[in-house]
C-alpha cells in the first residue's frame, strides 16, 4: 500500500530513494482528541500531517502510540521505510476514507478469482497438497461467510456465482477504513480475499494464510531450488502483511 493515499490502496513502492527530510521536531506525542478529531499525533505539540494534509488522527490509542514511537525513533532524518505503520495509516487516512466502496468492490474481484480456486492439474503431489491446505479454508468461509466459491483444475478463468460474490460483499460491508485497508492489503499481496478474511476474522494466522498463500512456490522451490531476488522480493511482501496484521491487533 502506497504512502500517497491512492485508492484502490497498493503495497508500498520501491521507488528510487529520494534525499530523506532531516527532523525537524524534538517530540512525537498523541493527543487525546475529542469528538471526531480522534487521537492526533502530535510533533512539538502541533499536529502531524499525512501527505495530503490532513491530521494524523487514529481511532485506537495502541495504535496512535505505535505511530507516535515510529516518529519518535527517527533519527537525524526522517525515513519512511522505518515507518511502515505511519505509510499505512497514511494510506488509509488519504485514499480509503471516503472511498471505502471502491475498496470494497476491489476485495470481492478478488473473491471472484481466488487464488484457492485455481488448483494444478499434476503432479498428484502439488494437488493432494493444495487440496489439503486450501479446501478447509473454502470451507470454513463457506460455513461462516456464505461464501461458496468453486475450485477448477489449470488456469482457465472460473465464473464464481452472484451468490458468493455478494455474501463476500457483505462480509466486508461493515468494516470501517483502517480494518478494510488493512484486509485489501492482505488481499493483494495473497491473491485471496478469502484469506484475507480468514486472518481478519482470526481464523488463521498471517503466517499460516501466508504459506497457504505460496503453496505453488514453495513447491517449485523444493523441487527446483529458489531464486535470491524472487526470496528478497517475497521478504519485503512478507513485512507488507506484517505491517497490515499489526495494523488490526493494534485496532483490537
Amino acid at each position: 500500500m502506497s504512502a500517497n493515499g491512492d485508492a484502490p490502496p497498493k503495497v508500498p513502492g520501491r521507488e528510487e530513494r529520494r534525499p530523506l527530510p532531516k527532523r525537524f521536531y524534538a517530540h512525537a506525542t498523541v493527543e487525546q482528541g475529542t469528538g471526531r478529531t480522534g487521537l492526533r499525533i502530535l510533533l512539538d505539540g502541533k499536529p502531524a500531517r499525512t501527505p495530503k494534509k490532513h491530521d494524523l488522527a487514529l481511532p485506537a490509542l495502541a495504535l496512535a502510540e505505535a505511530v507516535a514511537r515510529e516518529w519518535e525513533a527517527q533519527r537525524q532524518h526522517v525515513d519512511p521505510a522505518t515507518m511502515p505503520l505511519t505509510r499505512l495509516v497514511n494510506t488509509v487516512i488519504d485514499g480509503v476514507q471516503g472511498r471505502r466502496s471502491e475498496v470494497r468492490s476491489d476485495i470481492v474481484k478478488y473473491a471472484g478469482s481466488d487464488l484457492l480456486c485455481y488448483r494444478a492439474e499434476g503432479p498428484e503431489k502439488l494437488v493432494a497438497l493444495q487440496a489439503a491446505t486450501w479446501d478447509p479454508i473454502l470451507a470454513w468461509a463457506n460455513s461462516t461467510r456464505g461464501i461458496r466459491l468453486a475450485p477448477s483444475q489449470g488456469v482457465m478463468p472460473v465464473s464464481q456465482s452472484r451468490e458468493a460474490l455478494d455474501h463476500a460483499g457483505r462480509a466486508v460491508a461493515a468494516l470501517d477504513a483502517f480494518r478494510l485497508a488493512a484486509l485489501h492489503v492482505m488481499v493483494t499481496l495473497t491473491g485471496s480475499a478469502v484469506l484475507g478474511l480468514a486472518v481478519l476474522n482470526g481464523h488463521l494466522s498471517a503466517e499460516a494464510a501466508w504459506a497457504a498463500a505460496h503453496v505453488d512456490e514453495d513447491w517449485q522451490i523444493a523441487q527446483w531450488g529458489g531464486d535470491a531476488d524472487a526470496a528478497s522480493r517475497r521478504l519485503r511482501r512478507w513485512a507488507d502483511m506484517q505491517t497490515a496484521t499489526e495494523l488490526l491487533r493494534l485496532l483490537g
